[in-house]
This record gives structure tokens, C-alpha cells and sequence, in this order.
């Protein structure tokens, strides 16, 4: 059996080019930034110099600067956070790219779109320690009977699982985009990791079922036997 390929290596040039990047993505979008990025290197180099110019060893030179470049990397952080954020809000499957970005820091499955409408409207399933989790973005009205599709359709194979449902907005019951990572962290948790596997398992196979297509069957997959005037399924 050939070995699945690895992930490639990014080299430290390509870091600090990725590093620049999303820098540079950040201060065009946060005014906030740019200030905060200078306090964050003034400060501990200010208190470090003054520890210094008053007798004390050279090396609270070399902390400042490490505390100075840490603290730089958690506004960074922090504030391109929140550019994403506001540069995501409003854009059809924002709410899969963050539970997707959630997937490194614990047991969480995303399928985006597993219902959709030509219009935009979409729902994605999220499975993890919580349970199953349906979000839905688009039009209120649409989204929420994809979402009664959808929980009726899960719930034969779940059993006793938590299903919970969301819909992203900013109009009353609905949870703004940039509150969503935070609402799902918040979520009890009931299931264990493997539970988690096993649950994602059972929803694949699901969703791989081939479904019968509705309307007219065509003249060359009847059944011979069948007269020509049934030739609609229900």
C-alpha cells in the first residue's frame, strides 16, 4: 500500500514571507493595527533600556527584545483574526473556512454545503466533540427549511447524538459571523473522539447513497415490462 504523500515543509523564508503577507493584509484593514504593533515594540524595549540604563545586566536587552517580537506575533494574531473576519462577512461559505480553520486545534469535521440554493443559500455540517452541528448562511427564510431537510434527514442515522442547528446573521436568533468560533468552543462536550470518527463514518455513508432522481425515467433505463404512460416516479 503506497504511503499517503506528507505535508509539505515550509522553509523559514516562506514563513516570514507568509508573516509579511498577512502583516500587510491586516494594517490595509484595522486602523487599530499599525498602533498597536508600535506599543507592542516600544514598551518592553523602553522598560528593558531603563532596567539597563539604571546598572542592571545587559541581558534585559536581549528579554525586551524577545518580549517585544512575542507581543508583536499576538496582536498580529489577534487582529488579522478580526480583519479575516470583517473581510469574510457577507461571503458565501464563511462560516466552513472558520470551522475549517478550527480543525488543527481539535476533533472537528466540516462538510461545506451539503444543502444549497442557486440563490446562495447554503448549510454545512460540522461534527465534533459537541456532536453534529448544522450551519446555515443565506436568506433566513430559505436556509431554515434547508435546515428542516437536513436535520430530518440526519437524524435517522445518529441516534441519541446532540444536533443542534445555527444560522449566521445579524437579525434576531442568528449568531454574527465573528461570534461563531467562540459559540462552538462554548458547546458542551458529549461525545469522545472516537465517537466523533465513527459518527463521520456513518454520515459519509449516508451522503454516499445514490439518490433516485425524480422525473421522467429515460426511454432506455425502463424496464421492458413497464407501460409507457408510467414512466414518472414519485
Amino acid at each position: 500500500m503506497a504511503k499517503a504523500a506528507e505535508p509539505e515543509k515550509v522553509g523559514f523564508v516562506q514563513r516570514l514571507r507568509q508573516i509579511g503577507m498577512v502583516f500587510s493584509f491586516t494594517a490595509k484593514r484595522d486602523k487599530l493595527f499599525v498602533p498597536l504593533v508600535a506599543v507592542a515594540v516600544v514598551a518592553p524595549l523602553a522598560i528593558a533600556g531603563v532596567l539597563f540604563a539604571v546598572g542592571f545586566s545587559w541581558a534585559y536587552l536581549v528579554i525586551g527584545v524577545l518580549v517585544a517580537l512575542l507581543a508583536v506575533l499576538i496582536v498580529l494574531r489577534y487582529r488579522s483574526d478580526k480583519a479575516m473576519m470583517t473581510e469574510a462577512e457577507g461571503q458565501p461559505g464563511a462560516a466552513a473556512q472558520i470551522v475549517e480553520s478550527m480543525m488543527r486545534r481539535g476533533d472537528w469535521r466540516v462538510t461545506p454545503a451539503i444543502a444549497s440554493t442557486t440563490q446562495f443559500d447554503f448549510v454545512h455540517l460540522v461534527i465534533g466533540r459537541p456532536g453534529v452541528v448544522l450551519l446555515a448562511e443565506g436568506n433566513p427564510s430559505r436556509v431554515r427549511s434547508l435546515l428542516g431537510q437536513e436535520k430530518r434527514r440526519l437524524s435517522k442515522v445518529i441516534g441519541t447524538t446532540d444536533l443542534r442547528d445555527f444560522v449566521i446573521g445579524n437579525g434576531e436568533g442568528e449568531i454574527p459571523l465573528g461570534k461563531l468560533r467562540m459559540t462552538l468552543m462554548k458547546l458542551p462536550r458529549t461525545i469522545t473522539g472516537k465517537e466523533v470518527n465513527a459518527l463521520e463514518t456513518r454520515l459519509k455513508a449516508l451522503s454516499a447513497r445514490p439518490q433516485m432522481p425524480r422525473g421522467a425515467i429515460p426511454k432506455n433505463m425502463r424496464p421492458q415490462n413497464m407501460p409507457r404512460g408510467g414512466g414518472r416516479m414519485r
